[in-house]
């Protein structure tokens, strides 16, 4: 008798993409009404909570026997399911290793160990693949070109450690890296978009989490019309949804994405 769990809730969306991406998506009992990828899984699965707020009734009317969660931000919800009897795995990475080590994880818990490795050294491909592309473009460049990634505009954030990562993997160099490191969006804000200038980056990624990045917001702000990327029309969108959840998806869609942006610097 398999005493592997059946009935799954994924509370975000990096593990429902996961289950999907290794055949075990008959497990997943219920997904966050937030969960973006794969898009049909928004058809197929009954939707049983936000993301950092969720009515428990609603988790443990669909039964479930393991709750995937991600970080502190949904600290009061695993709290509130472990207090119900429900098993709860928290997850808390916000790296790219920590993305691969999530893939691993996950693969254990539904028995598909071998096909989670596989999926782990097929990004782990694109990643050395996408690498060895970089540095090709930082030799004929002479150069790391200054990246700056905004996460949010009011205030301003700037990228969280997985994105800043995957920028320096495809050649460039994360002109607030140093705040990277900190996990909650509230310590990587900047004070004053005055900032950013000083930093000289050639090239502007726009994710806002949630909404569409408005370029024309941020090429309006003063001063900004002194920065490189601004002056020279370097000034993208790469969806949210694709690099701002710490999941397959990132490296998959996002990585290449943040290459093809850098490409066009020449």
């Amino acid at each position: 008798m398999s005493r592997l769990p059946r009935r799954i809730v994924c509370l975000s969306t990096e593990t429902v993409e996961v289950l999907y991406l290794l055949g075990e998506e008959a497990r997943i009992a219920g997904i966050s009404g937030f969960t973006t990828h794969p898009p049909r899984a928004r058809k197929e699965k009954p939707k049983v909570s936000g993301f950092s707020s969720a009515k428990i009734e609603r988790i443990l009317a669909v039964e479930p026997d393991l709750v995937l969660a991600f970080s502190d931000l949904q600290g009061e919800i695993a709290r509130d399911l472990v207090k119900a009897g429900v098993a709860v795995h928290v997850f808390n990475h916000r790296s790219v290793d920590g993305i691969l080590a999530m893939i691993e994880t996950v693969g254990r818990l539904v028995g598909a160990e071998a096909r989670a490795l596989a999926l782990v050294a097929g990004l782990e491909q694109s990643i050395a693949r996408i690498r060895a592309e970089g540095e090709a473009r930082v030799a004929r460049l002479g150069r790391r070109p200054w990246v700056y990634f905004e996460e949010w505009n009011e205030p301003l954030i700037t990228g969280i450690r997985w994105v800043s990562e995957l920028i320096g993997i495809a050649g460039g160099e994360d002109c607030f890296g140093e705040l990277s490191v900190h996990p909650n969006a509230r310590d990587r804000i900047l004070a004053d978009p005055a900032v950013v200038i000083p930093r000289a980056p050639e090239l502007v990624i726009g994710s806002w989490c949630g909404k569409h990045f408005q370029p024309g917001h941020v090429t309006a702000r003063p001063g900004w019309d002194a920065v490189p990327a601004v002056r020279d029309g370097h000034v993208y969108e790469i969806k949210s949804a694709i690099l701002l959840a710490p999941g397959p998806a990132a490296i998959r869609e996002g990585l290449p994405a943040i290459a093809a942006c850098l490409d066009r610097l020449g």
